[in-house]
Formats: C-alpha cells, structure tokens, sequence
C-alpha cells in the first residue's frame, strides 16, 4: 500500500510539472469547469499548472470576479453616454485610479486588462513610488477629462485596440510579455481569439476541453454577453480562425516603458491545429 502510494504521489507530481513545463496541449478536465461560470477559484483550481506570473493573474481574476459576482453585466459602445465602462469598478495601480466609471458592466479587454492590473498590483505591492508620472499615464483607461482614451493610444489604446491588443502592449510596446504557440499555452495566458465570421475576443486562457463528443473548445475567463459580463467561457475551435497567446514574463520592464514608442499593427496570428493531436494529455 505504502509503494501504491508513493507511486501515485510521483505521478501527480510528474504531471504537474509536465504541465508547469509548456509541453505539449493543456487539457482541463470535466471537473474544471464545472467550477460554475462566476466562480472565484481560478487560482485554487489551476494555480498549480500556472507557470511564473501566471499564478498571479489567476489570483487577479478571482480578486476582479469577486467585484461581480453574477457577472456584472455586458456593455460596448464607444459613443454610449454615460461612456462604457471596460471594467465595472474603478480600477487602480499602485493605489492611483486608472479609470472613474459610471457604470458597473464591462467588455471583454476591459476584464482582461484589470486582470493584468491587478496581477501588477500584487507584484509589485512595494514598488508603487518607483511608477513614473508619464508612465502612469499611458496605463490609464480614460483621458483626464474622463473622456474615452481611443484606440491604440498608450498603453491602454494599444491593449484596446482591434485586432492582437496583447501583442501589441504586452511584446511590442513595453516588453513585459513573450509570444507562446497554442500547444505551450498554460492557464494565465492572455489570449486575443480572431473568429472566423469577423471581430475578436481578448480573455485569459484557462485551458483546451475535448468533450465526448471530441469537440474542441478553448476556455477562457473575460466579459461576454453569454455569461452577464464577468466569468468563464469556451468557444468551439472550429469557430476560431487565429489566436495571438502572450504571457507576462518580464513585469518589471512595466517601470521603463518608451511611451513614445511605435508598434506594428500587422501581426499574424496562430491557427489552432489542435485536431491534428492525437494524444490527450492529463492535468492530474
């Protein structure tokens, strides 16, 4: 028995590295998610596949979900009055606002971005005097005016803007995160998806799920109309053209930021060949 038991104790080890490692497709099984789609145990749940600062972006999901805990509610209209409100709450870096809202929904760039904020905000709880002015005005949401910071402005602009918002702010304009192709992608990834009927989707990617049927889905945690607002999803990947999966890797470039800098806007994406693996690897 005691053999039994320290073989079984090697394997759920082996196989948590196995996914920590970025080798190969990231699998969730039926009890992940059934977590329920508002829940706040992303860091509980899949903290333990998270590699790096990963982990911390799971715990900011659960601190963003725990502000809406039935969503929050859906809302995107950039000439909306009183204007839309990317997150419901006002969110803040280093204890300094980044956005006053008067609404309480979100949209999906919106979630993800405050799931990056607030994963910084954990990071680096004691470096909050060391955020130039100038840099902390690239990372607001909204002009000092409270008007609508536009698309491709700064930091945020460039997060917001259509088409890989997280290549663009995250590798491009500040060098905080590294490209990862689909197979490596791990729970924690920001993940911007290109649908085959047009527009896009920016979220946190929690996994890839094969039901019984052997469909494939990506799921993922942002703000969608199917789920109110705030909360976990999954697409079909036959829905899916292309994604572009960054991960924060170098949070501390964050304090050397060229605000100045100019980014390329024509980056392809990854097309998702999922179906073309035959092995289904285990998460426990």
């Amino acid at each position: 028995m005691r053999l039994f038991k320290i073989i079984l104790i090697s394997c759920a080890i082996s196989l948590t590295l196995f996914a920590q490692s970025g080798k190969g497709w990231f699998f969730l099984n039926d009890s992940d998610i059934n977590n329920g789609t508002h829940n706040t145990r992303h860091f509980e749940t899949l903290g333990k596949f998270a590699p790096g600062y990963n982990k911390f972006i799971l715990k900011a999901i659960d601190k963003v979900q725990a502000t809406a805990l039935d969503g929050g509610g859906y809302f995107a209209d950039p000439k909306a009055s009183p204007p839309e409100a990317p997150i419901g709450y006002d969110l803040s870096l280093f204890g300094k606002k980044l956005i006053h809202v008067e609404r309480k929904t979100s949209f999906c760039s919106g979630s993800s971005y405050s799931a990056f904020i607030e994963a910084l905000n954990m990071i680096f709880k004691n470096k909050a005097d060391s955020l130039s002015p100038e840099i902390f005005e690239a990372m607001r949401m909204q002009e000092s005016d409270g008007s609508r910071r536009e698309d491709k402005i700064k930091f945020w602009g460039k997060w917001n803007a259509d088409g890989y918002g997280n290549h663009y702010a995250l590798v491009q304009y500040s060098n905080m995160g590294k490209v990862i192709p689909p197979q490596e992608a791990r729970p924690g990834d920001f993940m911007n998806i290109s649908w085959k009927h047009g527009g896009g989707h920016s979220v946190v990617f929690l996994g890839w799920y094969k039901d019984k049927n052997d469909k494939y889905y990506a799921v993922y945690w942002s703000s969608q109309k199917g789920t109110n607002g705030l909360g976990d999803d999954m697409a079909p990947i036959e829905k899916i053209a292309e994604v572009m999966i960054v991960r924060l890797v170098n949070p501390q470039n964050l304090f050397k930021i060229d605000i100045n800098k100019k980014i390329n806007y024509k980056v392809p994406g990854f097309k998702i060949n999922i179906h073309n693996n035959q092995r289904k690897y285990p998460t426990r």
